[in-house]
């Protein structure tokens, strides 16, 4: 479910950038909607499988409820899915650690 789950997230925001790319061509560079028409269902659909995914790995990992809706609320900022789905794939490796600790054994200093 892990490995699905971070399929899901990459795809997501690919979409999105699809999707942004598309909407900059019809609205500012006024060239044609065809990248709207091509990212936007395709967004869409992988948007609501990425929701399905947080709820169904929130359940499966016991995610807490301010963890599941944050989750849920990284798939409307672009490219916020592939930054949540690292962030639980870090908090899954060093499970008991705090973040801060985490941050800065990575930058070796402390803000």
């Amino acid at each position: 479910m892990l490995r699905l789950f971070r399929a899901v997230a990459i795809a997501e925001a690919c979409s999105w950038v699809g999707l942004l790319a598309g909407m900059y061509v019809k609205y500012i560079a006024q060239a044609g909607e065809l990248g709207v028409k091509i990212f936007g269902p395709v967004h869409g659909g992988l948007f609501v499988l990425y929701l399905a995914a947080v709820l169904l790995l929130a359940r499966q990992e016991g995610w807490s409820r301010a963890t599941t809706v944050l989750g849920l609320a990284c798939s409307v900022p672009p490219l916020a899915t592939v930054w949540f789905e690292r962030r639980q794939q870090r908090r899954r490796s060093h499970p008991g650690e705090p973040q801060a600790a985490t941050s800065v054994a990575a930058t070796g200093s402390r803000r």
